[in-house]
């Protein structure tokens, strides 16, 4: 059974998974619509896995006796400087809920819901893949510079990436 504290402070991961959704799926329509199509499907790709990770948690809180709430969501941001400015977003966002995932084993351990902490485990793991292929990225962009060809391979390169299947944890 879930504490209430603990079951709170879920429901709020459960509202940034979903907000994490929206945002990579408002940067995809972007990507989209200026041409970078591998870079939209691989952001289309993206915001499925958030929600997929909204899932899990939905389903965790609700098998363990707790409630848990579907959140109303605000507008994501509509347009973006560029395709380095939508990494450079995506890294922050990931770091920001990098944090919130940390605060929420804080919790589990000082309560001792050590159920919690372990399921939690597989979002740790997670956030460190996430950060390391948006800092990835951003390195290549870098390398590209203003290179329309390298933008392009990049752009192709991340078709290819979105192209694998999304893990089910």
């Amino acid at each position: 059974m879930l504490s209430k504290k603990i079951e709170k402070a879920l429901n709020g991961q459960i509202e940034t998974e979903a907000m994490s959704s929206q945002f990579y799926l408002a940067m995809a329509s972007w990507a989209e619509t200026e041409g970078l199509n591998g870079t939209a499907a691989f952001l289309y790709r993206h915001s499925d896995e958030e929600r997929m990770h909204m899932l899990k948690l939905v389903r965790f809180v609700n098998e363990r006796g707790g409630k848990a709430l579907i959140p109303a969501l605000g507008q994501p941001p509509r347009t973006f400087k560029g395709i380095t400015d939508i990494f450079q977003t995506l890294l922050s966002h990931e770091t920001k809920v990098t944090g919130e995932i940390n605060k929420l084993v804080d919790i589990c351990l000082r309560d001792k819901d050590y159920t919690t902490h372990n399921f939690l485990q597989w979002y740790v793991s997670e956030q460190i893949e996430e950060e390391a292929l948006a800092r990835t990225l951003i390195d290549k962009l870098n390398l590209i510079g203003n290179d329309k060809g390298g933008l392009y391979l990049f752009d192709r390169d991340l078709e290819g990436l979105a192209a694998t299947p999304i893990e089910q944890g």
